[in-house]
């Protein structure tokens, strides 16, 4: 598993709900802000690391660069608990991933922020 694909990471998560059913709310689209505050806070915990260690020590330090990759990995699940809630599969997020990336490719971001702001 050293390359996950995002479906591998909904699964996962999937497995993990089931595994604490009795104790966690359900994954529903009335409890999906639940998740993404979840998802909000543990950014927090990453930006913290980064304003505390520094990009050096991610870069050099193993600890800290374990500790910062597993924020990381608690902010991609959290994510995916909103995929989940909100009942976006794997498939429907990559289309539309694919259409915004694409979109962006064409974009000129300085002349619409420019635009934006006269």
């Amino acid at each position: 598993m050293s390359d996950l694909k995002l479906s591998d990471i909904i699964t996962m998560q999937n497995e993990l709900q089931e595994r604490y059913k009795e104790k966690w709310a359900p994954l529903t689209p009335k409890n999906g802000r639940t998740s993404l505050l979840w998802m909000i806070e543990e950014i927090g915990e990453v930006i913290s690391i980064i304003k505390k260690r520094g990009e050096e020590d991610i870069m050099d330090n193993e600890k800290v660069r374990m500790a910062f990759i597993e924020e990381l990995s608690d902010v991609i699940m959290y994510y995916s608990a909103v995929l989940i809630s909100y009942g976006i599969s794997s498939e429907e997020l990559s289309e539309i991933f694919i259409k915004k990336h694409l979109k962006n490719m064409g974009r000129d971001f300085e002349a619409e922020y420019k635009k934006m702001f006269t």
